[in-house]
């Protein structure tokens, strides 16, 4: 069943958004070469537990760890340990919390000092297809309009993959709910898109070959060539005035204006 929230549901998922946004970000800053996943992750164990909110990740089907550090070839579910960053590494962050048990579920993808130009502009690509595929999500419009908004830009840009194994996701008073959102996919299919659905849209893009495996640890997604992914997710829900980026800490304003996409007033 796709669960559909009240307003004042939606108002405990952006308390627990804003959570996760706040996190992400202090994590950003603490990215640097030398530092140790794991400390990453108990940054992000302090952040959410002192602003009163519960890590998602933390014991979900057995993670170990709060946050997902993904480095490099790893796409996503990385287990942060002491794997030490490197100048030119990139690593993906990947970032849950819970309020008064609703969910916020987001990541960004990081360089690690200075990346190469063909890294940096993995990263942009699959940043900017995400906020491609919430412009195209309308009131009344389906759920595959997002998943070819994706898609679109990120073959309008070159040779990248696209991985279709893992894919977004609805979320609520769960991580992950019905319906799955694919980076993928012709557009006008799917549930419709209406008020009080919240997504997570997440695009997992690699420089080059998709095909992926999971290591023996049983969480973390790998390509198969070794070469790079990028990993950007936001959870986000429609109201009657446009998009609203629930863990964006302006609800998505800014990068959604300049696409020319209206959006609440709220932030």
């Amino acid at each position: 069943m796709i669960q559909i929230k009240t307003d004042a549901e939606i108002a405990k998922m952006r308390e627990a958004g804003l959570v996760v946004g706040r996190t992400l970000e202090v994590l950003r800053s603490a990215v640097r070469p030398g530092i140790r996943t794991r400390d990453l992750d108990a940054i992000a164990g302090e952040q959410i537990r002192s602003a009163g909110a519960t890590p998602s990740f933390y014991g979900y089907h057995g993670f170990p760890a709060t946050i997902c550090t993904s480095v490099n070839d790893e796409i996503v579910h990385g287990i942060p340990g002491d794997r030490v960053l490197k100048e030119g590494d990139v690593i993906s962050i990947d970032c849950g919390a819970i309020v008064d048990g609703w969910h916020g579920d987001a990541a960004i993808t990081v360089p690690v000092g200075d990346a190469s130009p063909e890294l940096l502009e993995l990263l942009r690509v699959t940043e900017e297809s995400l906020w491609r595929g919430f412009a195209a999500a309308t009131l009344g419009g389906r759920l595959t309009d997002i998943s070819h908004a994706v898609e679109y830009y990120v073959q309008s840009q070159g040779d990248y993959g696209i991985v279709e194994e893992y894919v977004g996701h609805g979320i609520g008073t769960e991580m992950h709910q019905p319906p799955n959102v694919p980076n993928y996919g012709k557009p006008g299919r799917g549930p419709k898109l209406q008020k009080g659905l919240a997504l997570a849209v997440e695009p997992m893009i690699t420089l080059r070959n998709p095909a992926n495996r999971t290591l023996a640890d049983d969480w973390t997604v790998v390509t198969r060539d070794g070469s790079p992914a990028a990993h950007f997710e936001h959870t986000f829900t429609i109201t009657d005035y446009g998009p609203w980026v629930l863990t964006a800490l302006d609800g998505g304003a800014e990068r959604l204006a300049s696409l020319g996409v209206r959006t609440p007033a709220r932030a």
